[in-house]
């Protein structure tokens, strides 16, 4: 088995240093300020780092920020939405997906996600939709896609945007098109553990002018900028804030943009080898792609069926663990379970905005609103970053050796289990 542990992955190099110390030689760190003029927009690399964006994954306007976090509230702001608004989003994903509508002081309800893509269900979606629903905002968990096909029928139907929070699913594709580029807006993620990472940073991709104008309001003090076009009769109603992209994170951003391929191809390889061996055990199942479709795996998500492997997902874990291979269980808490939902509260003494003169309806965050997201956390998923750029073939045979071992000394884990357990139910009732 693996002798060491799983280093951290890291996809700087050479070119990264380089770009920086010429920035530093410049002596021109930032190059932005919050009045109406050239530098209204950014400096030099800031700059260059989106044209190369747009080239790159066929969009015509990205607006980069200082993380995808801050770039998917100026999605939603960008969008228009606001008190009284919803917008429909997966669970299953960091907070803050959910928490760039709250911001906006509009509502998230949560729909549940597909059993095999982890992404929003379609039909989840349908039945959430109410009078209140302005958006769809869609997350590409992983690095696997959600169906946009269906997604997009839906949101025509019913006239609603689609934004894609895309920070796990950089290169990847769905259906031969860019992730990222499918919906109204898309966001990047490149903080340090993405596929391309720059430290902290983000981009909202989108192929509307005026989107991308109200998400640079909000980038960069928008309140100011009205006031300096408020004689030319221009106004744009929004306030916006410090979200922008330093130079210095941009230069190492373009660095990385160049060899994003080169940084996705291991990964590909090592899942779809890892997918191949995995389909000896039944009680394990790997990721689904879509037909024409490319998955980049920036985890490798895995079904642990206990039921017939006859043990817990958590025996199995630290029985990986053991033997050299940490896994994940279960991802996040589905994020309806944060105490900010149960308490629906954000504001102190207030449960403003869910609860108000324009929102008058009672969104539910109770517990098996999704089923399906609840039984991945507490029982089915597992994930590994073994198919990392780091990693090779051999970690591979050596993850699935694992597997086997414990599959041969099921009969002793058994055993193990039902001490933990006994051991566990007699403390309990000794309290």
């Amino acid at each position: 088995m693996l002798q060491k542990p799983f280093p951290l992955y890291n996809s700087l190099g050479r070119e990264e240093k380089r770009a920086v110390m010429e920035v530093m030689d410049k002596k021109v760190i930032s190059d932005f300020i919050g009045r109406t003029g050239e530098k209204f927009l950014g400096g030099k690399y800031v700059k260059k780092f989106e044209r190369e964006m747009e080239k790159k994954f066929k969009f015509k306007y990205a607006v980069t920020f200082n993380s995808a976090t801050t770039a998917l509230q100026a999605a939603v702001a960008a969008l228009g939405i606001g008190p009284g608004d919803e917008v429909i989003t997966s669970p299953f994903t960091m907070s803050a997906t959910a928490s760039a509508i709250l911001l906006q002081n509009a509502i998230p309800v949560f729909a549940d996600i597909d059993h095999e893509n982890y992404c929003l269900d379609s039909e989840s979606i349908e039945k959430n939709i109410t009078k209140h629903t302005k958006a769809i905002l869609a997350v590409n968990i992983f690095g696997g896609s959600s169906d946009f096909e269906r997604i997009l029928k839906i949101a025509k139907k019913h006239n609603l945007k689609v934004i894609e929070d895309n920070a796990q699913a950089m290169g990847a594709e769905y259906k031969n098109k860019f992730l990222g580029t499918i919906g109204d807006i898309g966001v990047f993620s490149f903080n340090v553990h993405k596929h391309l990472q720059c430290g902290e940073g983000g981009v909202l991709a989108t192929n509307d002018k005026k989107f991308a104008y109200r998400a640079q309001l909000v980038r960069n003090h928008g309140e100011v900028i009205n006031d300096d076009l408020k004689d030319m009769g221009i106004y744009e109603p929004i306030a916006g804030s410090n979200y922008r992209l330093s130079e210095l994170h941009a230069a190492v951003a373009i660095e990385q943009l160049r060899k994003i391929n080169k940084l996705n191809k291991p990964r590909i390889e090592l899942a779809n080898y890892l997918a191949r061996k995995l389909k000896k055990f039944d009680w394990l199942a790997g990721a689904e792609i879509f037909k024409n479709s490319t998955h980049t795996f920036y985890v490798y998500p895995i079904k642990f069926f206990g039921s017939k492997i006859g043990i817990r997902r958590k025996t199995f874990a630290d029985a990986m663990r053991a033997e050299g291979f940490p896994l994940n269980e279960g991802y996040l808490k589905p994020l309806y379970l944060m105490p900010l939902y149960q308490k629906k509260e954000i504001y102190p003494g207030s449960k403003f905005p869910f609860a108000s003169k324009d929102y008058e309806t009672v969104v539910s965050y109770e517990k098996g609103i999704c089923p399906i997201a609840e039984k991945m956390f507490e029982q089915e998923l597992i994930l590994t970053t073994i198919c990392n750029s780091q990693r090779t073939k051999r970690d591979i045979d050596l993850f699935i050796k694992a597997i086997e071992k414990i599959e041969d000394n099921i009969e002793e884990l058994k055993i193990y289990e039902n001490k933990e357990k006994h051991a566990y139910a007699k403390a309990s009732a000794g309290k």
